[in-house]
């Protein structure tokens, strides 16, 4: 997509979006996403040198290798949402093939889904583009249905297939969750040793951040405290959800917080936002890297190029598109997984 183009989709917003500075958190306090983020970052860290590689190859494959971005086509739905729900609109990504092929057409860094997914065609694809072995999902056949992300496969399958990394879910707040920590926690330690990466779903979930007339989940405190409990358990990659200007722990009058807190660090403004994610993750040092949300119809392209671009200017490293794919055909899909990746090639649209 042309820069004139995304002037265009972005409309009145354009000119605030693509101006603002961060004065809270200013953008020489953080570590920008760069070419050389993983030896930067990791040259002198734990992460021994096979780990490294498979960070190295991640960030340099795709139309965005070697500038430090990142794009993922992320593919778990069928479990986490239902199959049928999630592909009638295009069945053909009931089939692995086509959701590998979309990542690779698509120009994608690397493809992330589930054991059956990746295992069916691993022999054929594994070496073509990285794969990131999904761990753990919410499965929806329980009834009632209830939110708990369970394990689903291993690391060292994973590791047999040809994987690069793996990922896996944190339901953070949730009842389960102290659970689900240290299971992720011990996967993670042990995919460092057979020297694959990790990215992480930090997702808070709580029945009670949505009571009332306030939705909290994805208050800015709350999204970014869970973003900063997984770089604690060393995961190499955040993924996060957009966040919204809630402040949930004084919504919900738990935690800690102050208003002092807020006042220093924050503002209403959406790149302001995403720059305080991008602090709870070692000031950057971990790349973040944002939901492309859900898809709603018409506006699905402005709404996910409108993310990237406060994504990008606000410090994070890339989006995880899902959704807004593969509810289009092949084409428009991988159209729209290009017109995403020009906004973080185009050096018109700096750091905020």
């Amino acid at each position: 997509m042309q820069h004139h183009e995304l002037l265009q989709l972005l409309g009145d917003e354009a000119e605030a979006l693509l101006t603002h500075q961060c004065e809270k958190i200013p953008r020489s306090s953080i570590t920008p996403p760069s070419p050389e983020h993983v030896q930067r970052v990791f040259g002198q860290s734990d992460r021994s040198s096979t780990v490294q590689s498979n960070l190295h190859r991640l960030y340099s494959h795709g139309r965005l290798g070697g500038t430090g971005y990142l794009s993922i086509f992320p593919v778990d739905q069928g479990i986490e949402h239902t199959a049928a729900y999630s592909f009638y609109k295009n069945p053909e990504y009931f089939k692995p093939e086509t959701i590998v092929r979309m990542a690779i057409e698509g120009g994608t860094s690397g493809v992330a889904s589930t054991a059956g997914v990746l295992g069916l065609v691993a022999r054929r694809y594994a070496r073509d583009i990285p794969f990131i072995l999904k761990l753990n999902h919410n499965e929806l056949l329980t009834y009632p249905n209830k939110s708990d992300q369970v394990m689903f496969a291993s690391v060292e399958q994973a590791a047999q297939m040809g994987c690069a990394g793996v990922g896996a879910t944190i339901y953070f707040g949730s009842p389960e969750s102290n659970r689900q920590i240290v299971e992720v926690a011990r996967a993670f330690e042990k995919a460092h040793q057979l020297g694959l990466f990790t990215i992480l779903w930090c997702y808070p979930r709580n029945s009670g951040f949505a009571e009332g007339d306030v939705d909290v989940t994805n208050g800015i405190d709350i999204s970014s405290q869970a973003c900063h409990l997984g770089v604690t358990i060393q995961a190499d990659i955040i993924k996060q959800k957009m966040p919204d200007s809630v402040h949930g722990f004084k919504q919900k009058n738990f935690a800690k917080y102050s208003d002092e807190m807020y006042d220093r660090l924050l503002t209403d403004n959406p790149i302001d936002l995403v720059r305080y994610q991008v602090a709870h993750c070692y000031a950057g040092a971990i790349s973040l890297i944002n939901s492309g949300g859900d898809s709603t119809g018409d506006d699905d392209v402005r709404d996910v190029l409108r993310t990237a671009v406060i994504n990008k200017r606000g410090g994070g490293a890339g989006l995880i598109v899902g959704r807004k794919i593969f509810n289009r055909s092949f084409a428009e899909g991988t159209q729209l997984l290009h017109d995403i990746q020009d906004v973080y090639l185009d050096e018109r649209i700096g750091l905020a």
